[in-house]
Order: structure tokens, then C-alpha cells, then sequence
């Protein structure tokens, strides 16, 4: 674990020298670590070139290299996760950003109202992995479940409705029916749970172009655009239930939407929840049913 934990940061820092001053040891401890990785796995992973004091890595070095930043990165954020889980009045929840941006941050003030004496945390991360992995002690994801060997929990359900800002309205005349949204931008989330696809099933027309339009990476970038006036977005209502509130966003259709049966999913840890986590959980589950 050095020899890779050095041979990581050669790669990152570029140079042995550098390496050893993060690392706080001589450059030839550094340069034992490498020749001693090297002997072990069998193959060479740098390459230094004749005359010349620059290191390069070859093809193997490179991948593993890579390869071991992430995993220690990884060990790194858990360990100090499980640090962070040590006290008794803590709670590390993770959940997707958007669904952390635009639902849960915005009522952890009330949660904090209710129980000061719990302290929350949030990571975020939108791989769908167990809390156990993560060192957490629940995750909350969005999209179609339960997962197999995991003891999901529905949270709440949800439907997809078509908004747009203002300001993108005082630039386009507002549609009347699903027709009319043939002329109209179309902003798209890269969730295939969210797509335009699903309206055009739904409500037509049938010759909508879904192909055309901008793409974005997430639930919450995908509102942002069209806070912006970029064009009009299919959200998640859950998500967008204050931009709503505060005039930033309107309903195309007050009549049409999707139903999302069961959309928000509790994923909790494999250990019983501690007092603070209980805590946490009965406050999510009241919430969910109020908003």
C-alpha cells in the first residue's frame, strides 16, 4: 500500500522529487518504493529516458496509476466517513446532488428545528452504490426500485411535468395543447426516466422531434437551464415545488403530467441506526408526506 500510495502521487505530481516532499521522506525512499512495485508486479511502469532527467510512464504505469488515485481516493473519503459516523448524534446521508440542491437542503433547517441535537452531513454521488460501501448510514436515490440484496423503502412518489421560466415565455407564445410544442426548445435530461420520449407516449404529438435540443447531466442542471429561459424542461415536481412557489418556473399544462410511483427510495445501512439516524429517518418519511 506505500509503494502504490507513492507511486500514485509520482504519477499525480509528476517526479519521484515532488512525491517525496507530499509524502515527507527522501526521494530515494520514494525511488525504493518504485523499484520495489515494479519487482513485485513484474513489469516496468516507468521509462526514463536516456540522458535525460524526465520520467515518463509507460502503458501499464499509466493505467495503474490511474487506477490506484481513484481507489485511495476512495478509501480515503469512506475512512473519514466511518470517522465521521463515530459520534453518536451524527447522521452522513447520500443521496443524488440534484435531489440533495433542490429537496433535501432546503428543508434540513426544519429538521434542524426538530431535532438541534443531530448533527447531518451530506455526500453526494450519482452512482447507485450500498451506504455500507460508502460508509454512510442511509442513501436517498431516485428512479425505478427496489435494488437486489438491498432493503429499499419507498419514500415518496412523484410525476414529470413540462416548465418554463418567464422569461422564456415573454420571447415564445405559451402552448395550448401538446401540438404546440413542435415549435418549442427542448431541454433534456440524460435520465432516461425523464425523457421527452416518455411524453410523446403519452400525450404526442407523435411527430415531436425528442432528437432535437440541449442535454444536460442532471436532474438539477436541467431546471437551472430552464430557470434561465433556455426552453422548456421535464422535471421531476418534487424538485421544482419552490421554483414553482417563488414565480421562477411555470406549468406549461396544468392538466397533463406523468405519474412516478414510488420515485424516491430510503437505502439504509446494514447495522441498526443509531438513535440520531432513527431520528433522521422519522423526520424524512413526516417531510416526504407533507410536501
Amino acid at each position: 500500500m506505500n509503494a502504490l500510495r507513492a507511486f500514485a502521487l509520482i504519477y499525480s505530481e509528476g517526479g519521484i522529487r515532488p512525491a517525496a516532499r507530499l509524502l515527507g521522506v527522501s526521494h530515494s525512499s520514494v525511488s525504493r518504493h518504485l523499484r520495489e512495485l515494479e519487482a513485485w508486479i513484474g513489469t516496468d511502469l516507468t521509462d526514463r529516458e536516456t540522458g535525460h532527467r524526465t520520467l515518463t510512464f509507460t502503458a501499464q504505469g499509466v493505467r495503474l496509476a490511474d487506477t490506484a488515485r481513484k481507489t485511495l481516493s476512495e478509501l480515503h473519503q469512506v475512512t473519514e466517513n466511518l470517522r465521521e459516523r463515530r459520534a453518536n448524534n451524527s447522521v452522513l446521508v447520500d443521496t443524488t446532488p440534484s435531489f440533495a440542491a433542490r429537496w433535501l437542503l432546503p428543508r434540513l433547517p426544519d429538521f434542524e428545528d426538530t431535532a438541534p441535537w443531530v448533527k447531518v452531513s451530506v455526500l453526494v454521488d450519482q452512482r447507485q452504490r450500498h451506504p455500507d460501501m460508502m460508509g454512510c448510514d442511509l442513501s436517498i436515490r431516485m428512479g425505478a426500485g427496489p435494488w437486489e440484496d438491498r432493503l429499499a423503502a419507498p419514500l415518496m412518489s412523484d410525476h414529470l411535468v413540462p416548465v418554463a421560466s418567464p422569461r422564456y415565455w415573454s420571447l415564445h407564445p405559451k402552448p395550448e395543447t401538446s401540438d404546440n410544442l413542435r415549435v418549442h426548445r427542448l431541454l433534456h435530461d440524460r435520465d432516461p426516466n425523464t425523457s421527452w420520449q416518455r411524453w410523446r407516449d403519452m400525450y404526442g404529438p407523435a411527430d415531436l422531434d425528442v432528437r432535437k435540443g440541449q442535454r444536460f447531466g442532471s436532474s438539477d442542471l436541467v431546471i437551472r437551464a430552464a430557470e434561465q429561459g433556455l426552453g422548456i424542461a421535464l422535471a421531476h415536481h418534487r424538485l421544482i415545488e419552490d421554483s414553482l412557489k417563488s414565480g421562477v418556473l411555470e406549468r406549461v399544462f396544468e392538466a397533463l403530467s406523468i405519474d412516478l410511483s414510488d420515485a424516491y427510495w430510503i437505502i439504509p445501512a446494514q447495522a441498526k441506526p443509531s438513535k440520531a439516524a432513527t431520528a433522521f429517518l422519522d423526520w424524512l418519511r413526516s417531510s416526504a408526506a407533507r410536501s
